[in-house]
C-alpha cells in the first residue's frame, strides 16, 4: 500500500435545510485535487444529469471522479420504488469498494442523508458503513436531515441554516447557480 497523503481522515458531516450542503463538499473536493489528493464522489439520488458540477468536477480528472446512482423524477418519502432503493445499495457498495481502495484519500458521499431520510438505506447500513473506513480515509456526508446517530460519529458537523433565499420572492433556480 502506497504511503498515504492523510495520516487521519476524519468524518465530516454537512446537513441543514439550507443550499451549500454539496457546494462545501465539492469545494473541499476542488482544494484536495489541488493537492494531488484522489477524491471519489458518489451521489445519492443524482441521476448526473443537469447537475453543472459534472462536467465541472470531470475537468479536475484523474484526481477527482464522480459516479451518479439515481432515476429522473421525485421521490416521496411514502413511495419509494424498489428501484430507488436499489439504486442507494449499488451506490453504498460502489463507497464500499473505493473507500477500501488505497488510492483513495477522500471519498464524498452525496445526499446520502436524504438517501436515509427516504428510507432508501438504513442508518445501520451507513453506521457499518463508516466503522469500515480506513484511518486514512476523509469521508464527507451531504444532505438534509442527517440521522443523531451519524451526527455522533462524525468529528465535524456543519448545519446549514436558510436565512433568507430568492425563492422567497420568485426568483427559481438559475443554471450555473442552483444547479
Amino acid at each position: 500500500m502506497k504511503n498515504k497523503k492523510l495520516e487521519k481522515g476524519l468524518i465530516q458531516v454537512y446537513t441543514g435545510n439550507a443550499k451549500g450542503k454539496s457546494t462545501a463538499a465539492f469545494g473541499l473536493a476542488v482544494r484536495a485535487a489541488g493537492h494531488g489528493f484522489k477524491v471519489i464522489i458518489i451521489q445519492f439520488m443524482k441521476t448526473g444529469k443537469y447537475y453543472g458540477e459534472i462536467p465541472g468536477l470531470k475537468r479536475l480528472s484523474p484526481e477527482v471522479e464522480v459516479y451518479s446512482y439515481g432515476r429522473e423524477g421525485f421521490i416521496h418519502r411514502s413511495g419509494a420504488k424498489p428501484e430507488d432503493i436499489a439504486l442507494a445499495h449499488d451506490a453504498l457498495n460502489h463507497a464500499e469498494k473505493v473507500m477500501l481502495d488505497p488510492k483513495t484519500d477522500i471519498l464524498i458521499l452525496d445526499e446520502i442523508n436524504n438517501a436515509l431520510f427516504f428510507e432508501l438505506l438504513t442508518v445501520q447500513e451507513v453506521l457499518e458503513f463508516i466503522e469500515k473506513k480506513p484511518e486514512y480515509v476523509e469521508l464527507i456526508l451531504t444532505g438534509r436531515n442527517a440521522p443523531t446517530e451519524i451526527i455522533e460519529k462524525a468529528h465535524l458537523v456543519t448545519e446549514m441554516k436558510e436565512i433568507k433565499h430568492p425563492y422567497q420572492i420568485g426568483i427559481g433556480s438559475r443554471k450555473g447557480i442552483e444547479y
